[in-house]
């Protein structure tokens, strides 16, 4: 029930987010399912991603299933209102970790693990509430990466924590908060 609750709560916040962006803008042809599941497809390995359920966040705020998967990963398209490409594809645990960041929640017990293969840009390395930069300031943008989510506070001790990160090696985003996760440069 928790998870169906935090992907519902992910799916809302999600939606908020694509809109508020901009993702329907009158110019822009909508993606096709198609465009959306290979987009989607592009953030994990073939092998996991080809088996993998893929969903897109609906006008209604929930979750629309694109094409329901055989194993434990759930993958996203690109979301176009972000300066770069970002597909992610993520396991149970993750999917739970994301829909309670999402929903300002305290994250769920449990090791996650989510692929970003396309990148990702982030709007702060410090403070996950930020949408956008703030003024002043820049995208932080990360090459092809996984991410560790739910690890003991110490295991994160032995990583950067840097503001303005190296994303050419392992990093800690949002240190010393709730949220904070490995990123982990796949090359």
């Amino acid at each position: 029930m928790l998870a169906k609750e935090s992907m519902y709560r992910f799916a809302i916040a999600t939606t908020l987010l694509l809109a508020a962006g901009g993702l329907q803008a009158a110019d822009r042809k909508a993606p096709t399912d198609a465009e959306l599941i290979a987009s989607a497809m592009r953030a994990a390995p073939a092998s996991i991603a080809k088996k993998a359920t893929i969903v897109v966040p609906g006008a209604d705020g929930t979750m629309r299933t694109l094409r329901k998967g055989t194993n434990a990963f759930i993958c996203m398209p690109d979301d176009p209102a972000t300066p770069g490409p970002d597909p992610m594809c993520a396991d149970k645990n993750a999917w739970a970790w994301l829909g309670a960041y999402m929903a300002h929640k305290p994250p769920p017990p449990g090791l996650g693990m989510a692929y970003m293969l396309q990148g990702g840009v982030d709007a702060s390395n410090t403070d996950p509430s930020l949408m956008k930069p703030a003024a002043g300031g820049r995208w932080i943008r990360t090459g092809p990466h996984l991410m560790i989510f739910g690890a003991d506070a110490a295991f994160y001790d032995a990583y950067p924590k840097d503001a303005m990160p190296d994303t050419s090696v392992p990093y800690v985003m949002w240190a010393g908060t709730p949220y904070q996760h490995l990123m982990v440069p796949v090359h």
